[in-house]
């Protein structure tokens, strides 16, 4: 598989990422599962055959050193707005419009390269891929010379369908499954997270559903 896609992940300020997760580990620690997610999912985009190259967009420092040593590309959120506008800003105006690009959430701890490839396999133009819930998004691609055009938040699958955008439909557990409450974090646990966040939750003592990633 020929490496033409560009994907871009925006993250949070570590210490304002995931705040209905708040209580899955101990206060201090949150910051770091946080970050855990987010590399374990800059791990696996890295890891398939359909992405050349990731841009991360954020303005914390420890995730920009974290990713980058991982082999992100990071750039500033300039915008300095909402999910969007950093989405935006990295895939039409950092990678180009005359790219394949493709925006991920970036907690999607139990993320298989494979299935990110077949996914975007199946993209080509304007798709997004809905999350377990049927409601939210956690990917969205577009074609050269099609404006990205992210609706991410509330009902965002409706707001992707209705705004011309493909449903792709395939089973991908680890890239549908991302982690918004203590109770999503159980669920990704059993489908095998990754290092990063099993390392984590098993130096907290808390890795009893914990299979990691093969």
């Amino acid at each position: 598989m020929v490496r033409d896609w560009t994907a871009v992940i925006p993250v949070k300020r570590l210490s304002a990422a995931k705040s209905r997760l708040r209580g899955a580990v101990p206060a201090p620690r949150h910051a770091d599962l946080a970050l855990a997610m987010v590399c374990d999912t800059v791990s696996a985009v890295l890891a398939g055959e359909a992405v050349g190259e990731l841009v991360v967009v954020t303005d914390d420092p420890v995730a920009a050193a974290a990713v980058g040593a991982l082999g992100a590309r990071v750039v500033p959120d300039t915008p300095a707005a909402d999910l969007n506008a950093a989405m935006r800003f990295g895939a039409d105006e950092i990678a180009g419009l005359n790219r394949f690009r493709a925006v991920l959430a970036g907690d999607l701890p139990a993320l298989r390269a494979e299935h990110l490839d077949e996914a975007l396999s199946q993209a080509g133009t304007r798709s997004f891929v809905a999350d377990a819930a049927g409601t939210g998004t956690v990917l969205l691609t577009a074609g050269p010379g099609e404006p990205l055009d992210p609706h991410f938040g509330l009902g965002s699958a409706a707001a992707h369908a209705a705004s011309g955008a493909k449903p792709l439909l395939g089973d991908w557990p680890g890239l549908r499954q991302d982690v918004d409450t203590p109770a999503d974090l159980r669920r990704v646990l059993t489908q095998g997270a990754g290092r990063h966040t099993c390392d984590l939750l098993r130096d907290l003592g808390l890795t009893v559903s914990c299979v990691p990633a093969a």
